[in-house]
């Protein structure tokens, strides 16, 4: 009978490894779809690298920051490239988080950046910026651990880690060309395909209950259903309350806003997924919904932030959101609204301040180093143009009779921009 129970349990992780693998195809989408067609190929790519070389570099060094035996509680010092360490099925399935979480950078700097500058950044990410974070939280050793800090599948280690590495990118590498004109104005740049990001978000869900459900790291009969039916309930109250806020704020349901409620209810619900009822679930949901929808608004147009996919706010304000939920929601006695007191929202609250602070430091200080060496993003002509032909020589969709029609009237694209008044160089003046 052990036999068999860990042979069910091995099985149950390995789904949710398979799961959270198969996330990554949802964060393709979902940023491919709202970008523009030109940047398609680029955005594919970076998320094939991530996964791929994000789990490279977490296989040689970020398992033993983030597992191996403590210093003081701040970093791992053993493991490295697997010395000593037995548990392969725990491994992969962490391997899958570390790239989630460094994966988030992609859609918040997307449409002008170098790639090369971007794989360093990945390297960042999961050599050392998330791995001592995980540390903290996940190692069983860490200093947020031994205060009682609650994050059982990662609003705080992985979408807040990942979400203010972004914020910190974003701002460093500047917004894209026409987002903002000389008075401020912010000028709406859509993305090329709305249906590509439903697609994206409805995977992305899918494997949230892997993402979730296999954090129990067994096929537990009672926690594994419970933290499913809250991961559900989480990101359905998250798509209903943001459809109906934004028909009140804007007048209209908006699409790609109402998409990225589901991911906020997500992202707010994996905190607390395993410590709060079906009804805390759905209030934690709908409050991200509002804040989701006033996040987005805050960075685009008070802090001029450019975030095409909306990463930051979804990952990073309802990271925050979620995790101290739990502060107030948790019914194992430490709620606030369970009668715990403010305790766990102490707690709760230093775990966030704590992973703020260390993410902008090390993530800054990352860039600053990077950008010696490789240039944070593109040049003019290759934004205009689109990174696709630029910096992978093809385009994502054919465009072969526009090219050829433009051909046949002697158009090139110095000639486009001529005709509108303009030059690669002013058009750089005019916008960045």
């Amino acid at each position: 009978m052990d036999e068999v129970l860990l042979s069910v349990n091995l099985v149950w992780v390995m789904l949710g490894t398979i799961l959270v693998f198969f996330m990554h195809a949802g964060f393709a989408m979902v940023e491919a779809g709202f970008t523009r067609s030109k940047n398609a190929v680029n955005i594919i790519m970076k998320n094939f690298l991530t996964i791929s070389l994000g789990g490279i570099i977490y296989f040689f060094c970020g398992y033993a920051i983030m597992f191996g035996d403590t210093a003081g509680g701040i970093i791992g010092t053993s493991g490295f490239a697997l010395k000593g360490v037995d548990d392969l099925s725990f491994f992969i399935f962490q391997t899958m988080f570390a790239a989630t979480g460094a994966t988030i950078l992609s859609g918040a700097v997307a449409e002008r950046t170098n790639i090369f500058a971007y794989v360093a950044i990945i390297i960042l990410m999961t050599l050392v910026v998330y791995p001592v974070v995980g540390h903290w939280v996940w190692s069983g050793q860490g200093w947020l651990t031994d205060l009682g800090f609650v994050d059982f599948a990662g609003s705080t280690v992985v979408h807040l880690t990942g979400a203010i590495a972004a914020f910190v990118a974003a701002v460093m590498i500047g917004p894209r060309l026409g987002k903002y004109d000389k008075n401020g104005r912010v000028n709406v740049i859509t993305g090329h395909s709305i249906p590509l990001g439903a697609l994206g978000v409805f995977l992305l869900w899918f494997g949230w209950f892997g993402f979730n459900g296999a954090s129990t790291l067994a096929a537990d009969p009672e926690l594994v259903p419970s933290v499913i039916a809250n991961t559900f309930f989480a990101a359905a109250a998250g798509v209903v309350a943001t459809a109906f806020y934004t028909k009140f704020r804007y007048g209209h349901i908006d699409g790609s806003l109402t998409l990225n409620g589901a991911l906020a209810g997500l992202v707010g619900i994996t905190a607390g997924a395993a410590n709060v009822s079906i009804i805390g679930a759905l209030v934690i949901g709908m409050i991200a919904a509002p804040l989701l929808v006033e996040g987005v608004r805050f960075l685009e147009w008070k802090l001029k932030v450019d975030d095409p996919v909306g990463a930051i706010a979804v990952h990073g304000i309802c990271g925050i959101w979620g995790t101290l939920a739990v502060g107030l929601f948790d019914i194992g006695g430490q709620g606030l609204f369970y009668g715990g007191g403010f305790a766990l929202l102490g707690v709760q609250a230093v775990g966030v301040i704590a992973t703020i602070a260390w993410v902008s430091v090390s993530v800054t200080a990352g860039l600053f180093i990077i950008k010696v060496f490789i240039p944070l993003r593109v040049t003019v002509e290759e934004e205009v143009a689109g990174l696709d032909v630029m910096e992978h020589g093809t385009p994502a969709y054919e465009f072969q009779d526009i090219f050829k029609s433009s051909a046949v009237r002697g158009e090139t694209f110095a000639h486009r921009l001529t005709h509108f008044g303009k030059t690669p160089n002013n058009v750089h003046e005019e916008h960045v």
